[in-house]
């Protein structure tokens, strides 16, 4: 196994350039990793897409700010419950609660209510992983300490230069207020999470290898990251002719999850929801690279149709009685073993 803490730079660049013919030999030897340290077990989170208003411009994302092509909906907290109760019935025993930036008081006390809320309908039977951007420190303290385990962050590129690239330079899209965020995070006590796009306009082999330094170096608990996809209505929409086709960006994440999973072998990875926006399989390819979370989409529809960060988002009902019966079957046509009866956490952060 290698030492996470001497491989080089040099040997990361290396295994991202890994030639399709090779390929195997990466994942196997991630799995192979993943098997020795925490088994072969793929633990579920449902995810909830609360509300797509957001107070952020980021150039790649289809509910910036700024675009106007689409309508703005904020889940009351009664229909965030009953939702809950419902994943809870089909099989869930963790959600992941999703929105756009939103950061004022109105917005901190609602979900406080509704971690409290979830809490006490499912008599704590739920694990909670929040992913609602920027926050205070006083504002994640409160949510923690109302039952939120898990914060997910994504840094989207550790590279200051790409990460402006990306993102309006201004004092709501500040690089040093994001890593700022992320110390706060841990030093609450959350499992932390972060994670990166790959293949963006202007990303090198050496920005990827450099985020998963930074990951390891930030001492992650868990990471959610994905290829980066197009949407038609941002500013980065017309570098499309420029980027790696969505396939070779597939490949170049599973690439990058399993380069992480040999560096930082105790850890949560997930399948992001964007694998599966390129190929149905996505999720199985991302578990068979050394991932071990995948999250379901259980917005209701009517909801998820206007949480477009990206096109041709996946529609797929995962709340039908089946959807988790056929999901164990899929996972286990890989070797892998879905755990419903288990929260999940990271042995990282247990550790």
């Amino acid at each position: 196994m290698f030492d996470n803490f001497k491989i080089s730079r040099e040997l990361l660049i290396e295994l991202l350039k890994t030639p399709l013919e090779a390929a195997d030999l990466l994942f196997n030897f991630a799995n192979e990793t993943k098997f020795r340290t925490i088994g072969n077990n793929v633990h579920i989170r449902g995810i909830i897409e609360l509300s797509n208003i957001c107070s952020k411009d980021c150039y790649y994302c289809g509910i910036r700010k700024s675009n106007p092509n689409f309508s703005r909906y904020e889940m009351s907290n009664e229909e965030v419950l009953e939702l809950v109760q419902i994943a809870q019935n089909a099989g869930y025993t963790s959600i992941v609660l999703q929105s756009g930036e939103i950061s004022n008081d109105t917005f901190s006390d609602k979900i406080e209510n509704l971690i409290k809320s979830i809490s006490k309908t499912t008599d704590s039977r739920m694990r909670l992983t929040l992913s609602l951007g920027e926050q205070s420190k006083d504002t994640y303290k409160r949510w923690f300490d109302a039952g939120a385990n898990r914060y997910l962050l994504r840094i989207e590129s550790s590279n200051p230069d790409l990460y402006y690239k990306i993102h309006p330079q201004n004092k709501k899209h500040n690089f040093e207020n994001r890593l700022e965020c992320l110390s706060y995070l841990k030093q609450i006590g959350y499992q932390v999470g972060t994670g990166v796009m790959i293949g963006l306009p202007f990303q090198t082999y050496e920005d990827l290898a450099d985020d998963l330094l930074f990951m390891r170096d930030l001492d992650i608990d868990m990471c959610g990251m994905g290829p980066y996809l197009e949407h038609i209505d941002t500013p980065l929409f017309q570098y499309k002719d420029t980027l790696f086709k969505q396939d070779e960006r597939l490949f170049l994440a599973q690439k990058m999850i399993a380069a992480l999973r040999l560096i930082m072998p105790d850890i949560n990875i997930a399948a992001a929801t964007s694998l599966q926006a390129i190929n149905p399989n996505g999720k199985l390819l991302a578990i068979s690279s050394g991932g071990n979370i995948i999250m379901p989409n259980i917005t209701p529809k009517k909801y998820r149709e206007e949480y477009r960060i990206y096109d041709n988002k996946p529609m797929n009902n995962n709340l039908t009685n089946n959807f988790l019966d056929e999901l164990v079957k899929d996972i286990h046509s890989i070797n892998h073993e879905i755990v419903l009866s288990e929260w999940g956490d990271s042995f990282h952060f247990n550790k």
